[in-house]
């Protein structure tokens, strides 16, 4: 049976999302630096690189099942590699996004979005994708140039040893369901 949702009804449909979760101290600033342009999704959404953008699904224990089966598979055949974040890049005027860009770890991200998207998660994209963590969307033009400025210098860099799958509540967080640990080298 399904699960009920918030208003009591049954669900019959949900929203995932897989994810590299910015660790810490990174993520902290990086979500802080979102918080400052006024994004109210800031305070609902970590920072991250996506790999898999928000999919709605069916409520299938079937397909939950062939999901994991999928992302233990793309986590075992991957490695732990090092991201390198640095400076700010958008995507105005396509869309009203400011992000940190990353310098290092492009070419794996890509290849575990691939990796991902494919059996049960495969879609297809409506931009191509380009790995990145958004400090700014859909707010005023004056705060996304205020962050994009701010973070120009901005420089991190982690090794990356899992990825996450998350799933959208019903509050409008994206809650973690379970990490895929990357195979040791």
């Amino acid at each position: 049976m399904p699960d009920p949702d918030v208003g009591g009804r049954c669900a019959v449909e949900r929203t995932i999302g897989i994810a590299i979760g910015i660790p810490q101290p990174w993520g902290a600033e990086l979500d802080a630096a979102r918080a400052t342009t006024g994004d109210p999704q800031a305070a609902l959404i970590p920072a991250h690189v996506t790999l898999l953008g928000p999919t709605v699904l069916p409520v299938s224990a079937d397909l939950d099942r062939r999901i994991d089966r999928l992302l233990r598979k793309v986590a075992a055949a991957s490695e732990p590699f090092a991201v390198q974040l640095r400076g700010t890049g958008t995507f105005r005027p396509i869309s009203q996004v400011v992000f940190v860009a990353l310098a290092a770890g492009i070419a794996e991200c890509e290849r575990l979005a691939d990796a991902i998207r494919t059996g049960p998660l495969s879609r297809e994209l409506t931009h191509p994708y380009h790995p990145h963590v958004t400090v700014g969307h859909d707010v005023p033009g004056p705060a996304l140039d205020d962050v994009f400025e701010r973070m120009a210098d901005y420089s991190a860099r982690f090794v990356v040893d899992h990825f996450t799958r998350y799933e959208h509540s019903g509050n409008g967080r994206w809650e973690p369901l379970r990490d895929y640990p990357l195979r040791p080298r």
